[in-house]
């Protein structure tokens, strides 16, 4: 995914704004700060803050084979987790005077028996891979994972715009199984960072929602779903739209954006929009870079971030 560069008084609303240009949420960007105003006379700031800004990259998690820990002191040895016929843990049994336990406690065969054997790695629930003790680091040269000595000789490769819309198609055709709905799944490419995975059909105002929450929703399973079956980073994005939902949301909001546009030029003054989902203030900022005569700011906190039409300087 490509970075956009956006420029703001502060580092914060430059933030923003590269979060409305790229239309997701904070969780799901990566920035770096490339300038920042600096302090000047009177206390007012010089020049502006720079930013750019990405889709953080989706990296599966690397499969790391735990190892047999090795090089232990016989007391750690003994204190597995195993336990004797008595139900007692061995840790418990060696508070013991040694007269109690007999000269068979202390014989060498007896301590085999009671050494642990390796613990299986754990799995973790949600990807299936082996839990590591600690995060295998990145290589700062590439920003990518180095593979295990365990996969010594594998690579982590892309996965395509391709593979991910249909993974997503597959996912959305079980969907409507379940469901038991009529629709048609198509995959639009729309550039080569981007392609639309839509579902044509009548009567499917129960997957879109009230103000396409619904298929938000969906939305987010759909690329859940596609991380558990697809391994790699995901290239470019992609996006979900049912019944032509969004398409003709965003005609409509650019039509609004118009008309509260020519208000505000005829008025003089700025007016607040309605919080809105990301990929809507990025309508609406788009729109207002067509018009002369008006800027845009984004104001507040998710889910109550809402775009400020104002005047242009």
């Amino acid at each position: 995914m490509e970075w956009v560069v956006t420029t703001a008084p502060s580092v914060d609303e430059a933030r923003e704004r590269a979060l409305d240009e790229l239309g997701i949420d904070e969780s799901e960007a990566e920035f770096e700060v490339l300038e920042t105003p600096e302090p000047g006379l009177f206390g007012r700031m010089r020049g502006e803050a720079r930013v750019r800004a990405r889709v953080v990259p989706r990296t599966p998690r690397p499969k790391v084979e735990r190892r047999e820990r090795r090089g232990k002191s016989k007391s750690k040895r003994s204190g597995g987790r195993g336990r004797g016929k008595s139900g007692a843990s061995p840790n418990a049994a060696s508070t013991k005077p040694a007269d109690a336990e007999g000269p068979e406690a202390t014989s060498p065969r007896k301590k085999k028996q009671r050494s642990a054997p390796p613990s299986p790695a754990a799995v973790a629930p949600d990807t299936g891979d082996p839990v590591v003790a600690a995060p295998t680091p990145e290589d700062p040269s590439t920003g990518e994972t180095p593979v295990s000595t365990a996969d010594k000789g594998a690579t982590v490769s892309d996965i395509t715009l391709s593979e991910q819309a249909d993974a997503t198609a597959d996912f959305l055709r079980g969907l409507l199984d379940a469901f038991d709905f009529d629709g048609e799944v198509e995959i639009r490419p729309i550039d080569d960072d981007n392609t639309e995975v839509a579902v044509d059909g009548d009567d499917l105002g129960l997957l879109i929602g009230p103000r396409g929450q619904t298929l938000q929703a969906i939305g987010e399973l759909s690329r859940a779903a596609s991380a558990q079956t697809l391994s790699g980073r995901a290239a470019g994005r992609v996006h979900l739209d049912i019944a032509q939902y969004r398409e003709k949301r965003r005609a409509a909001l650019a039509d609004f954006t118009q008309k509260i546009a020519d208000d505000v030029i005829e008025s003089g003054k700025a007016k607040a929009l309605e919080p809105m989902a990301a990929a809507d203030r990025k309508v609406v900022h788009d729109t207002c870079n067509e018009i002369d005569g008006v800027s845009t700011i984004s104001e507040g906190e998710d889910p109550r971030r809402r775009v400020v039409i104002e005047p242009a300087d």
